[in-house]
């Protein structure tokens, strides 16, 4: 798996020994899956490189005291124009069970938006694929146009017996407006948190340029595009198969089909594409998507990234940020998040001591206190802009890493 979500009950297990679990990056998994149903052992991947997925260091299974007991395997890596990737074998299956929307009598399937995921994937990697077809028509009622996974990779069908639901419902009123990812409450003000959650948001929406393509981790990152200037476009990117995210749905308009990576009720804008996740994860690792903004744990001043998992305390799971951050060649990599963390110590580290989701990979850290610009070949970092009411001094005590300032420093708007 890639991602616990909040499965607390989960979680405890695999701390507790009760449960194994392999860790794999979210676009690792679409392409070991796809690999499978195409005939392919194995092949390289940026996603990973000096990591613990690399290096076989993320645990596998614990003890009832917590303590590890088995790690993971480490990636054969090679150099391809002088960046490592690693090997990835391909990922089978037994049995797959998938849902589509209407399904001939031939096993062709028309999938509704977001159902694509990893259903057609999961299909042609199994011995054996049953399909709950919605909808079971007879052969030739489906235009071959709109095949979107032919018969021969299905071996039964059967029809469905409740209709599709919405995990986590997520609606706006009809007065929340709509130019963004989230309801109108980001604007709203309120408490002091939600003040500096909205400074944060706003700085980032001026890295979201128009008709850009970027996308957007869970938290404060999904705040920005509330931000922008009125007829300012960009077209969100959803790691789950969506190009062109809208905000939540009025409750009338909910769509179990249309679903964001966090499984959340959202809309579509108008020109959106929807696909599978194998092509979502392709876009990103090819360096297509203009801007990605994640959170984090622990930002360091070369740039690296952590943000999944706290050993032995936290185990989230990495989803798809490990992809998100594998071409920071292509793919601007910003980071929004508070300078400081619960415990009261700084995220902005000289070096990070948690797993890296990636190494050199942030170009741009947006908190509450100021922006840094980061070199990442140097291994730098640059006092950029600070916030209204703070002095560089503050931003001195409450950093870990060194820094210098720059000639030009900016007040955060």
């Amino acid at each position: 798996m890639s991602h616990l979500g909040s499965n607390k009950i989960l979680e405890k297990k695999y701390l507790t020994g009760k449960i194994a679990v392999e860790l794999c990056p979210q676009g690792t998994i679409a392409e070991r899956i796809r690999a499978a149903g195409s005939g392919i052992p194995a092949f390289f991947t940026p996603t990973g490189g000096r990591t613990f997925i690399q290096q076989g260091e993320i645990p596998v299974r614990h003890d009832a005291d917590g303590n590890v007991v088995e790690y993971g395997k480490p990636r054969e890596t090679r150099i391809f124009n002088g960046r490592p990737f690693l090997m990835e074998t391909a990922l089978p299956g037994d049995v797959a069970i998938l849902r589509a929307w209407k399904v001939d009598k031939a096993g062709n399937c028309v999938f509704r938006y977001t159902a694509k995921g990893f259903a057609p994937l999961m299909a042609k990697a199994a011995k054996v694929a049953i399909v709950e077809a919605e909808n079971i028509v007879e052969i030739g009622e489906i235009d071959p146009n709109d095949v979107d996974l032919a018969g021969i990779f299905i071996d039964r069908i059967v029809p469905a017996t409740k209709p599709s639901q919405v995990e986590v419902l997520k609606t706006r009123s009809r007065d929340d407006g709509g130019d963004g990812n989230q309801t109108k409450a980001a604007k709203s003000g309120g408490s002091d948190a939600q003040e500096r959650r909205n400074r944060i948001a706003r700085r980032a929406a001026k890295e979201l340029k128009h008709g850009f393509y970027v996308n957007l981790g869970v938290g404060i990152p999904t705040l920005a595009p509330e931000f922008l200037p009125p007829g300012h476009q960009v077209w969100i990117q959803s790691e789950n198969g969506i190009l062109g995210m809208g905000p939540y749905p009025l409750p009338d308009k909910v769509d179990p089909d249309i679903v964001n990576a966090g499984k959340e009720s959202v809309t579509l804008v108008p020109g959106a594409a929807t696909f599978d996740s194998s092509e979502s994860f392709s876009m990103i690792r090819g360096g297509h998507v203009d801007v990605s903004i994640l959170g984090a744990l622990q930002v360091s001043a070369a740039g690296d990234l952590a943000n999944y998992m706290i050993p032995g305390k936290m185990f989230k799971g990495m989803g798809g940020a490990m992809d998100l951050v594998s071409n920071p060649d292509n793919t601007k990599i910003v980071v929004a998040t508070e300078h400081v963390a619960k415990d009261g110590s700084s995220k902005v580290v000289q070096s990070c001591s948690l797993p890296l989701t990636g190494a050199r990979v942030v170009s741009t850290i947006i908190t509450d206190l100021c922006v840094f610009e980061v070199d990442r070949k140097k291994g730098t970092l640059t006092l950029a802009e600070i916030a209204p009411g703070v002095d560089v001094e503050e931003v001195r005590s409450k950093t870990d890493a060194v820094f210098s300032v720059a000639d030009d420093l900016k007040t955060m708007e």
